[in-house]
């Protein structure tokens, strides 16, 4: 057991390129230039699955639908530009992954900043809001390996994958946006993470 979490708490940091998923009703996602109003994005997101996050709405910033990673597939992330992809792992700790290739909609999270409101729609319409409350910024010092060590850019604290991956994902409620850092020639530099809590 100890060893299968271990292995999916450094699965998210490769960020490896996967294939398509099936099964969700086709959602579009929108540039910032054509960004719609939170209702106009909400009703297309509707299914009627209350326990399905379906949707994720920054004002001025991203509208983009949710995918689902596949049952048998926690390294999925979509290869799509428009849509995000729900952390399977990061739900089984009653938290919100949302991932996203930085040449993808990977690209919008670095425009996320704290004090924003980030509304997550549900398939029976719900909506639940979040505050960002910190953006993270970390170099992957073995860019290549899934055990690497991070360093935290803004406070040069050094931690490891699995640090990473509890100080992210686990703990109280809260949303996570995760996507890679490019620097340097290299799409997987770095990781970038923007954490938001309920409102309140």
């Amino acid at each position: 057991m100890t060893k299968n979490i271990q292995k999916l708490n450094l699965l998210l940091f490769a960020l490896v390129s996967f294939f398509s998923t099936a099964g969700f009703a086709p959602i579009v996602g929108y540039s910032k230039s054509a960004l719609p109003n939170f209702w106009v994005f909400n009703t297309p997101t509707q299914n009627g699955d209350a326990s399905l996050v379906r949707g994720v709405y920054v004002q001025n910033v991203l509208a983009l639908p949710i995918v689902q990673q596949p049952m048998d597939d926690p390294y999925y992330v979509s290869n799509h530009d428009g849509e995000v992809t729900q952390f399977s792992t990061a739900a089984q700790y009653g938290n919100i992954g949302l991932l996203a290739h930085n040449n993808l909609s990977g690209k919008s999270f670095s425009q996320l900043s704290v004090g924003q409101e980030v509304d997550i729609m549900y398939g029976d319409g719900k909506v639940e809001t979040f505050v960002v409350t910190e953006v993270l910024h970390f170099q992957a010092l073995q860019p290549e390996s899934q055990q690497s060590f991070f360093l935290n850019l803004d406070t040069s604290e050094t931690i490891s994958a699995n640090e990473m991956f509890n100080r992210v994902y686990t703990g109280g409620r809260h949303l996570t946006f995760q996507t890679c850092i490019k620097a340097n020639g290299n799409t997987s530099w770095g990781r970038l993470f923007v954490v938001a809590a309920p409102k309140l």
